[in-house]
């Protein structure tokens, strides 16, 4: 007898679960948001109304079932409907359903061929230009119908008939039409209720006052055999360019929404990811099969797919089950559709076409200086046709990333008398060649000329141009400096290396160096075409003295606010205005070739800093200085830090005197350093012992001793923290961490410290 696989009855159980507690609501949600926008957008496409519930079953089903965003919902979509339109009236319904099932096969080969995500390379810009520009379409013609008139050929037309449709003789359509659109407005904002979508409460109401007064109006008209309007395709009376032009036209609109919309339904989950390829022949499976059936062009729906979401759908059973709700509701209940007035699905349509404008994405477009490929592809769409609207937002996106890839800045500043700044930012290629020429030779002769490169690219032609003026320069007796990023592209290109990143770098950005290597004539060593490291000769600027600053600092200030100012702003502002929350309190020498925050790779925010001679931590209650016990009681009780660090590091000269000894206890330091006990002789019990005279020839000078002093200094300070009340008490509650470190400058590495026995060892990988 075989007996039971329990993990296989466990997700049996798992999957009943979800179907009957999340995706079966999910799918009623979304099923009452699908009727009445499937029914609008036929009727905006100039279709029969069955061919948006036919689209809305099939994309359900069929996609929901094999396609690769499962979260997705596919219907009929209102980006596609001025595009059906405009096949209908030259085309005919029957003919435009056939483009329909041809678009469907032409995206099962897209998909195949791996073209998902190459759809995506299309500009966001023009993509939602176009969704604007149809929005804005639709908006026009429905609100014809929404006023009791009816949509024009064009938006031309649409806007020369509105203001005598605005002022004409208005019937019971007008009111109904009004009614939904207050409706769509108003709900979602009194109520928050996802199964209650504000479409259906519109329709709903403004379907039930019609009939309670019993108004005289258009309404929606289904035939009564619902399975006698399944048509066969039948192909176009038309050119075959013309017919081609249509399914490729539908192919490629109704793919690019469909994989935006499951990029965008990705966002919303944390489930899995969408396989765009796959999605891609699903929705080519599922026009086929809705335009063989006389059904709209199916694509993904994001307001659907949202609505989805927030429903708490879990899996793809929910697509899939709306779908088969809708053909229960058509083939059982189309006498209630027939109640609707056509009025009242004009005034959904309207808001949806008006939400086709996105603030948002304008905002994010105008910050992006992505506008103008927005712009006119929504007046190509709107005044001219789709094709050509994304045709010119095409082409303008293009020219402005054409502009982009050749826009280049030069600024020149006088620094001195004899001195200038040269900053080149941006890309630099043959095209600016001459200007990038003519700029430079208006330098005056002899100067010394810094010239800064902050450069994403450089092509050989502005390289010789740079390379030909330096040269000619320096001959005349000026002087230039380059300086430039670490391995950038003008120090690869003298060292004839552009395709190789392995060589070293010319010298390290202003921010990590010390002054004296950009400062003074004291420079590092740069390196000659055979690789050797030669002098750098130039000489670099220096600041006026001004009497209140010295000369090294104001350089350097000066440095930081044109440099690294602009970086750091954004999170010295949100400090500024939140207050400090560092997670350590930080305890290291003064030594001043250690940087806390250039060894951590921290930043403003991150390190509650304490430095002082040799790290030193007295014991809590020695007489003496107070502000190491201050900073330690603000650490732990204000700052609430979860970690205290103690660094100590290689060739300490506090170290060093501690174990020449000879500082007279009478001076300031020889009482500092009296916290310090030799290695070996750590007895927290004792009090503080000044350290032994020693001869400068002994132990001081060696590396080893040394090294041994410094790391059992820093075990020695990790206890004296022990001794503070507050320290002990977030030990004990188990929120804080006492960490030795150890720095070794000539590795630049930091070692881990034992705080038992002062030994280091590597940082865990």
């Amino acid at each position: 007898m075989p007996v039971p696989d329990p993990s296989k009855g466990s997700r049996a159980t798992r999957w009943r679960r979800t179907l009957l507690r999340h995706d079966l609501p999910a799918s009623f949600v979304v099923f009452l948001v699908a009727v009445p926008l499937s029914l609008g957008i036929a009727a905006a496409s100039g279709a029969p109304l069955l061919a948006g519930i036919i689209a809305a079953v099939v994309g359900g089903i069929v996609v929901g079932a094999i396609g690769g965003a499962p979260l997705l919902v596919s219907g009929p979509a209102a980006g596609l409907s001025v595009i059906v339109a405009d096949l209908v009236i030259r085309h005919g319904w029957t003919a435009t359903a056939t483009m329909v099932t041809l678009a469907g096969l032409l995206q099962i080969v897209l998909g195949l061929s791996r073209f998902g995500r190459a759809a995506l390379m299309l500009s966001p810009a023009v993509v939602h230009g176009m969704l604007a520009g149809i929005g804005i379409v639709i908006a026009l013609s429905q609100l014809h119908v929404v006023l009791g008139g009816a949509p024009q050929r064009s938006v031309w037309e649409n806007l020369r008939e509105l203001p005598a449709q605005l002022v004409g003789y208005h019937d019971a359509a007008v009111l109904v039409g009004v009614v939904t659109v207050a409706v769509l407005l108003v709900w979602p904002r009194l109520v928050r209720v996802s199964y209650l979508p504000a479409p259906l409460v519109a329709i709903t109401v403004a379907t039930a006052m019609s009939s309670g007064l019993d108004l005289d109006l258009s309404r929606v008209s289904l035939p009564d055999d619902p399975l006698s309007y399944l048509t066969l395709p039948r192909w176009p009376d038309a050119a075959l360019t013309d017919v081609l032009s249509g399914v490729l036209l539908l192919a490629v609109v109704a793919s690019v929404e469909s994989l935006l919309s499951a990029v965008a339904v990705d966002r919303l989950h944390d489930g899995p990811r969408a396989r765009l390829d796959r999605e891609l022949i699903a929705q080519g499976v599922a026009n086929s099969a809705s335009g063989a059936l006389g059904g709209l062009p199916v694509t993904g729906v994001i307001v659907r797919s949202s609505a989805n979401v927030e429903a708490g759908a879990r899996t793809r059973a929910s697509a899939i089950m709306h779908g088969l709700w809708i053909a229960v509701f058509a083939l059982l209940l189309a006498s209630v559709l027939e109640l609707i007035p056509m009025s009242a699905l004009a005034g959904v349509l309207v808001i949806v076409g008006l939400r086709l404008i996105s603030v948002a994405h304008v905002r994010d477009l105008m910050r992006h200086r992505e506008f103008p490929a927005y712009a006119v592809t929504v007046a190509g769409v709107v005044f001219l046709d789709l094709v050509t609207g994304v045709l010119l937002g095409m082409a303008v996106a293009l020219v402005a990333a054409l502009y982009r890839l050749t826009h280049w800045r030069i600024d020149v500043d006088r620094r001195g008398p004899d001195e200038w700044l040269v900053q080149i930012t941006g890309t630099l290629l043959f095209l600016g060649a001459g200007r990038l020429n003519q700029e430079l030779r208006r330098l005056p002769p002899g100067a010394r000329v810094q010239l800064e490169l902050r450069l994403d690219f450089l092509d050989h032609a502005a390289f010789a141009v740079i390379q030909h003026w330096r040269a000619g320069y320096e001959r005349n007796g000026g002087q230039v400096r380059v300086e430039e990023a670490p391995d950038g592209w003008f120090d690869r290109a003298v060292r004839d290396r552009l395709g190789n990143r392995k060589t070293l770098p010319e010298r390290l950005p202003r921010w990590l160096a010390p002054w004296s290597h950009w400062q003074t004539g004291t420079a590092p060593p740069t390196r000659s075409d055979t690789g050797q490291p030669t002098a750098d000769t130039s000489d670099p600027p220096v600041a006026q003295t001004t009497g209140e600053i010295g000369d090294n600092m104001l350089v350097g200030v000066r440095e930081f606010e044109r440099r690294v100012a602009p970086l750091v702003r954004p999170y010295l502002t949100e400090l500024a205005r939140d207050g400090q929350r560092p997670s350590e309190l930080f305890i290291t020498c003064a030594d001043s070739r250690l940087v806390p925050n250039l060894v951590t790779a921290s930043g403003p925010g991150d390190l509650f800093c304490l430095r002082n001679i040799g790290n030193i931590v007295p014991r809590h209650g020695t007489p003496g200085d107070h502000s190491v016990g201050a900073a330690i009681e603000y650490a732990t009780d204000v700052l609430q830090v979860s970690t205290i660090t103690v660094c100590g590091h290689s060739d300490c000269g506090a170290m060093r005197a501690v174990l020449r000894g000879g500082v007279a206890r009478e001076s300031h330091l020889g009482s500092w350093l009296s916290h310090v006990r030799l290695g070996g002789r750590r007895d927290d019990r004792r009090g503080p012992v000044a350290p032994p005279p020693r001869d400068p020839a002994g132990p001081a000078d060696n590396p080893a001793a040394l090294e041994r002093q410094a790391l059992a200094n820093v075990a020695q300070q990790l206890a004296n923290l022990r001794t503070y009340p507050s320290v002990r008490r977030r030990l004990e509650a188990e929120q804080l961490t006492l960490v030795g470190l150890y720095f070794d400058l000539h590795e630049a590495r930091m070692y881990l410290v034992d705080a038992g026995n002062g030994a280091r060892r590597p940082l865990p990988l």
